[in-house]
């Protein structure tokens, strides 16, 4: 009688406690910090998102009756904005502030990143002085530069002083500059923003692609524009994507500043909601 053997399987190697301990760990940990952030948005934003919507094809204010029984308009409150002079420059100067800001946190940050990222003795002195304006209240900046800015104010009279004429510029009354004083304002504010992004950026950059240009005999304008800027690629989007989504959305400075003045020189698209807002509902 034959006998068959019977292949031999090896059994599945056991998983080590610690790794399922660990696994363990690591789930509850993104659970921590997941499910707060899901129920914020199912029970907090949701609804408030859901009562926009209803506001927005509903014609309602807060002098009528229930905003149950507001009534029905469709998308007539949509045509009416978009067919509004005003929301169309309010756009434009949205888009004005925000590009030049964005411009000019960009380029001063990068400018102080790239003399902050080589250790030096005192660079910590200096870091905590380039961050303190991002840790000033916008409300605060804005009141401080109204007594600055005067025309016969300490900003003027210290340029006079240095070019050595008669400098005498409305900044706070003048319609043609007031959008270019909140921008100055807003590069201030923020250049520390796109100063510790760039810095991440340039301290992250590996050696050994600037060593090796050095070795080719590179001059440091090459090594810069070539090297260290192409890998800084994404690093230089994310900031300026990040700082031009939050210029759009300025709003203290403008408002505690100018209320949209003089005229409508800077009644941006944050200006123009809230005004509108606070006429109509």
């Amino acid at each position: 009688m034959a006998v068959t053997a019977i292949p031999h399987v090896d059994a599945p190697p056991a998983v080590a406690p610690r790794a399922v301990s660990r696994a363990r760990a690591i789930k509850r940990f993104k659970l921590t910090l997941l499910l707060p952030m899901a129920a914020l948005f199912l029970f907090v934003l949701t609804p408030v998102l859901l009562l926009q919507l209803y506001f927005s094809v509903h014609q309602w204010t807060v002098y009528l009756s229930s905003w149950w029984d507001a009534d029905y308009v469709g998308l007539d409150l949509f045509r009416e904005v978009l067919t509004d002079p005003r929301f169309g420059w309010a756009v434009l100067r949205s888009l004005a502030f925000a590009a030049g800001s964005t411009v000019g946190c960009f380029v001063f940050g990068f400018l102080l990143a790239y003399l902050m990222y080589k250790p030096f003795r005192g660079q910590a002195f200096f870091y905590i002085i380039f961050i303190l304006p991002m840790l000033t209240v916008p409300v605060v900046v804005a009141y401080t530069a109204e007594m600055l800015l005067y025309r016969s104010g300490p900003i003027n009279d210290l340029i006079s002083h240095v070019l050595h004429v008669n400098f005498q510029v409305s900044w706070l009354t003048d319609p043609h500059i007031a959008l270019l004083t909140c921008a100055l304002l807003e590069i201030w504010n923020w250049t520390p923003f796109s100063f510790i992004i760039m810095l991440a950026g340039l301290a992250a950059i590996p050696k050994e692609p600037i060593e090796a240009a050095e070795i080719l005999g590179a001059s440091k304008w090459r090594i810069f524009w070539e090297v260290q800027v192409p890998l800084l690629r994404p690093v230089i989007l994310l900031a300026l994507v990040l700082r031009f989504l939050e210029a759009m959305a300025e709003f203290p400075k403008t408002w505690a500043l100018f209320q949209g003045g003089p005229g409508s020189a800077t009644e941006t698209l944050p200006v123009y909601i809230f005004k509108t807002t606070r006429q109509n509902f």
